[in-house]
């Protein structure tokens, strides 16, 4: 049987220094393997323990990373074990073959948003006009496809978030509250879309995902079986389905569950545990 593993990066796999959540003594944490560096600076982190599952896994399946991060972003991480042949970028906005984007899914998503949902000009043009400075620090748009804004939580009005949502909803585009950022997505920009081109091409006949925010329920509840983390928006939430498991592990050994309940799903030999 043919296995696609389709996850989610950040604070699925891999973490932050600040979302690490080590619940164990200084000399007792995990050994960690820096996977990303920004501004020469390190950024994003596995323990060593799930470096050595995803280097086993990806020998065995077919790994494909699925992130919400533009091609620039995924580009700093440099993950264990064999370079992913495909990779899901922009919440499926670029579908990646060996480093590059694939030209015809772009048409494919360029038609989509363009039949579907409201531009991205009206939906950018409202989050810049209703955020409030006193809370909003950066305004970005991604790969023209989607926007995202960078804020100040604790100042962040509870009602504002919900209110966005509902205006967004009307147009066709979802929001996502991932730790400082706000992301306004269009619903026709989704990773299980790209993830059924990967299993088209590829002739898959089962798909494993795991992810922790809004932005993954749909990879989540299209694969065969699904795994979140115990922390993040599904989390809190109370998000669940039948198939996929809600794991009470959170930070950086929620990555090493994730990735035990891969190898073992999939049927690959898991490597011996490292301290």
């Amino acid at each position: 049987m043919s296995t696609i593993v389709a996850s989610d990066l950040d604070r699925t796999l891999i973490y932050s220094a600040a979302a690490l959540d080590l619940a164990v003594p200084d000399a007792e944490a995990p050994r960690l393997l820096c996977v990303e560096v920004y501004q020469r600076k390190p950024l994003s982190y596995m323990t060593e323990t799930a470096a050595g599952l995803l280097t086993a896994l990806a020998g065995a399946a077919t790994f494909v990373p699925a992130t919400t991060r533009t091609r620039e972003q995924y580009g700093r991480i440099h993950l264990p074990g064999r370079a992913p042949r495909f990779a899901v970028c922009a919440n499926g906005g670029h579908l990646l073959v060996d480093g590059e984007s694939d030209r015809d899914w772009q048409r494919t998503v360029a038609a989509r948003l363009s039949a579907e949902c409201a531009s991205l000009d009206e939906v950018r043009t409202h989050l810049v006009r209703t955020a409030d400075p006193a809370w909003l620090l950066k305004e970005r748009v991604a790969e023209d496809l989607f926007a995202y804004l960078v804020v100040e939580r604790s100042l962040l009005p509870r009602t504002w978030v919900k209110e966005l949502a509902e205006w967004a909803d009307a147009r066709g585009w979802t929001v996502s509250l991932q730790g400082r950022k706000i992301y306004a997505v269009p619903k026709p920009l989704t990773k299980s879309a790209a993830v059924a081109e990967v299993v088209r091409r590829t002739g898959a006949s089962r798909v494993l995902a795991a992810g922790d925010s809004l932005l993954d329920a749909d990879l989540l509840l299209a694969a065969d079986r699904g795994w979140r983390p115990g922390h993040g928006e599904l989390a809190d939430s109370g998000w669940d389905a039948p198939h996929v498991t809600a794991l009470s592990a959170r930070g950086a050994a929620a990555g090493e569950e994730i990735l035990r309940a891969f190898t073992s799903t999939s049927g690959t030999t898991t490597p011996t545990r490292t301290g």
